[in-house]
């Protein structure tokens, strides 16, 4: 792990050293669209680009809030387009039914914005809540300005983080890879919670 996460470093910053703003916004743009390329890493490293003086605070926030948008409307056409007729042909596979489906289509209509809102500021969870969001059908202008309304802070909080650190921006990738390991670990238990109860339910209807 620690192996991958050092090339993925080197990438980001081979990438927006060599774009500049641009690399921020395609960086940030692959981070969203269900592409795990840690935006613990992106911000930080434009945080520094920033105490550098190469780039100014504004500019590299709206770059990196542009690209997360940008990789979340990706993600969210992808889920609209594809992942419903997947999921309602497959879905049973995986034990995601009809009435799953139409649950998640509820919860998105009635909670779509605090859910994508939400999403957007929590690690892993960020990278791929676009997809359910289009699997669900939400409206695409309401995805697209609660996206920006969550990532804008996560974008400035992270290139602020880099920039105050500056030399030693990438000192907090450890805690970040910690907190997300955490998430990731919890999402997991969520899911084999859920597939064992599934696999339970049946039974318990005889």
């Amino acid at each position: 792990m620690e192996t991958i996460l050092s090339h993925l470093g080197q990438f980001v910053v081979s990438v927006i050293s060599l774009f500049g703003y641009l690399g921020v916004f395609l960086a940030m743009a692959i981070e969203s669209a269900c592409i795990p390329l840690p935006s613990e890493i992106i911000l930080p490293f434009t945080g520094y680009m920033v105490f550098l003086g190469r780039f100014t605070l504004w500019q590299a926030t709206l770059a990196a809030t542009l690209g997360n948008l940008f990789g979340a409307l990706i993600a969210y056409y992808i889920g609209l387009w594809g992942g419903r007729p997947f999921i309602k042909k497959f879905g049973r596979y995986i034990f995601i039914r009809e009435r799953e489906l139409s649950k998640t289509e509820e919860l998105f209509e009635r909670r779509g914005e605090l859910t994508v809102f939400i999403g957007r500021l929590l690690p892993v969870v960020r990278t791929f809540i676009s997809l359910p969001a289009g699997i669900a059908g939400m409206n695409a202008f309401k995805m697209a300005v609660y996206t920006v309304a969550g990532a804008l802070p996560w974008c400035l909080m992270l290139i602020i983080t880099g920039q105050k650190l500056g030399e030693n921006w990438n000192t907090l990738k450890p805690l970040f890879h910690r907190l997300d390991l955490i998430v990731a670990i919890l999402i997991l238990m969520l899911v084999g919670f859920w597939i064992i109860r599934k696999r339970k339910s049946p039974k318990s209807k005889r």
